[in-house]
């Protein structure tokens, strides 16, 4: 329930607020340093055995004290639903948190990987982190480099791998939003505009956190073949997965400035925070799991909880075993979404923003799809 209801007064502030963040986020778009738009390499070498692997492994990293969901669940669904071997592994024992919500427990750790496999991955999956400086999982990153592996960021997964010290003289991108930090922080590295994906031979990096999915197809190919891919990209619905991209949209523009305001002004501090419970439920799709939960967080408006009858984990299609955060009792929360349908992965950023703008509106819709680098949302 909005404890604000409406008034002159409150529209009055509303567009003053609109007004503030409006000049707030084009003096930071202005004032920001620009990567640069040309060409970058974006074929991700084909696969070759290599340690005696029939095939390869691909290890998904994770920090557990805050790993972006969405950057982690896509690509783990994409290659697992492909037949291609992939690991989800935390850096520390326990269970792993993601961010902006739910929490999992993982295959095994990083040193039970190395354990098991000496010889190293032959892909590390790097998604965003909350620490981008925990120092075991910029250690393993490192060493599963030095003995061969191509390592992909997923999105700001970039600063984590910039951490590690791979990225001097590459070319890479990441999230639009963290163009100022990276400039700063690793300046020898390439950073580029409006591509999806970027590939500089065993380094891989992706723009913001909806372009898992073209780069997740990109990585199928270079494992499996164009055929594969193409064929897994019409079972998931998915048209395009090249490097195609205008990430310039997604910036503070004149455009665009009442979605942001309301998101990141008027939602979290003039209206109250809804509880919105997902129910788990065996063998889900832990994309479409992810995109709902991850979406209904970033609102301003609402932050989503995961629910379930017990406390015992909760196992996805492909095995990540989701930890329920509201066992039984439903008065603990304010909305409970219904049971996720089996939509095809492709589709679900659609189908999550359709339920976001009838629930919230137009512009915390778009505010939502601005946030995920979306380009598939007409406001």
């Amino acid at each position: 329930m909005n404890p604000f209801p409406a008034s002159n007064t409150n529209h009055l502030f509303n567009a003053v607020a609109a007004v503030v963040a409006g000049v707030a986020l084009l003096g930071f778009a202005a004032s920001a340093p620009a990567a640069t738009t040309v060409y970058a390499p974006a074929m991700i070498p084909a696969w070759t055995p290599k340690h005696g692997h029939e095939q390869p492994i691909v290890a998904i990293a994770g920090e557990n004290g805050g790993t972006e969901l969405t950057d982690f669940a896509i690509p783990y669904g994409v290659l697992k639903r492909a037949g291609i071997k992939t690991v989800a592994l935390a850096a520390h024992e326990g269970p792993l948190r993601f961010r902006p919500a739910l929490k999992a427990t993982l295959d095994a750790t990083m040193a039970e990987f190395d354990t098991q496999h000496p010889e190293g991955a032959d892909y590390v999956i790097v998604p965003a982190m909350v620490n981008r400086k925990d120092p075991t999982v910029l250690a393993w990153i490192v060493d599963q480099a030095r003995k061969g592996a191509t390592v992909v960021s997923i999105c700001d997964g970039a600063l984590v791998v910039g951490h590690a010290g791979l990225l001097k003289d590459k070319w890479a991108t990441a999230h639009w939003a963290s163009e100022r930090l990276r400039l700063q922080e690793f300046p020898t590295t390439h950073w580029t505009r409006n591509m999806r994906y970027v590939a500089d031979g065993k380094i891989v990096s992706s723009a913001g956190i909806s372009a898992a999915m073209p780069t997740s197809l990109a990585l199928v190919e270079a494992i499996a073949g164009k055929e594969r891919a193409a064929a897994l990209a019409r079972e998931i619905d998915v048209v395009d997965w090249t490097p195609r991209h205008d990430s310039e949209a997604f910036r503070p523009h004149f455009g665009n400035l009442g979605a942001f305001a309301v998101k990141m002004l008027v939602n979290p501090y003039l209206r109250s925070t809804q509880i919105v419970g997902v129910p788990l439920h065996d063998g889900m799709d832990e994309i479409n799991l992810a995109i709902v939960a991850d979406a209904y967080s970033r609102t301003g408006r609402s932050q989503a909880v995961s629910l379930a009858s017990t406390i015992d984990p909760v196992a996805s299609r492909y095995g990540l075993r989701f930890l329920p955060d509201v066992v039984g009792d439903t008065n603990a929360v304010d909305i409970v979404l219904p049971p996720l349908a089996d939509t095809a992965p492709g589709k679900v950023f659609d189908t999550t923003l359709a339920s976001l703008r009838a629930r919230y509106g137009r512009r915390t819709a778009y505010g939502v799809a601005l946030d995920f680098e979306y380009p598939g949302y007409t406001p």
